[in-house]
Parts: C-alpha cells; structure tokens; sequence
C-alpha cells in the first residue's frame, strides 16, 4: 500500500483525476447496462416509502368514520331487567315468607337440618370392613390398598 504522507502534492493531484476518471466510468458502464434507466446506488425499495395523496385520503376518512361513530350517537345498551312475570314471582314468593314468619312458622330454608352423623351400629360395620380389607391386603404382601 501507498503511504499518502511520501507522496507529492504533484503525485495526489494525479491520483485524484485517475479517481475522478474511474467514477466517471463506472457510471457509464452502469447506464449502457440498464439501458438507460437510472439505478440508484441503493437500490429498489431503497429509502423513505412515499404514499399517495389518495391513500392518505383513505385512511383519514377511515379515521374520521371511527371517531363519527364514536362521537356519534350514544350505544344503547341493554339492561338486565326481569320480565313482569318473573318479578310478580319474586313478589309472590315474598310476601308468602314473611307471611309464615308472620305465623310464627320457620321458612323451610331455616328449618333445622337432619342430623347426618351414622349411628354406632353403622360405624362399627364400616370399620369392621375397613379392618377385612386391611387384612386381606396384608396377606397378600401388599402395603396399600
């Protein structure tokens, strides 16, 4: 390689026009053989991407259309509204409540639940076949069940 601080200012003048030349070349070569057409050092697609004035208008009256709608009119939403018979039942089924409290009788929901405990007979008939399947289990070798 050339060191340029050995060189004259004679000698980088050259150098330079030589350069100069084989841009000039390079860009003549590059136009006969797109036959004309300019290719830019980039290439296609190279750059900003332009849109159109007419896709522009497009998606600004698509914009303007949303907020219409969403200025526009209020949306009616619809209430969850019980129909006259289902509240008649409701009423019904209160006033027939408070009626029976007024009676001095319990509502059924607050009746007094059965007693749902087993009776020692039932208890020691479980554990006693819980006990069988226990020693069934152990005769055979195994440790679970």
């Amino acid at each position: 390689m050339i060191n340029l601080q050995d060189l004259t200012t004679s000698q980088l003048n050259r150098i330079i026009a030589i350069k100069e030349q084989i841009e000039t070349l390079q860009s003549e070569m590059e136009s006969i053989a797109s036959d004309g057409v300019e290719t830019s050092v980039r290439g296609k697609g190279a750059g900003k991407r332009r849109m159109s004035a007419a896709g522009r208008a497009r998606i600004a009256a698509a914009a303007r259309a949303r907020w219409a709608r969403a200025k526009g009119a209020p949306v009616k939403r619809r209430k969850n509204r019980l129909s006259a018979a289902g509240r008649a039942a409701i009423i019904a089924g209160t006033k027939a409540r408070w009626a029976r409290m007024k009676a001095g009788k319990a509502a059924p929901e607050a009746a007094k639940k059965k007693d749902r405990r087993s009776s020692p007979a039932v208890r020691a008939k479980l554990a006693a076949a819980a006990r069988a399947r226990w020693a069934k289990a152990k005769a055979a070798g195994q440790s679970t069940l």
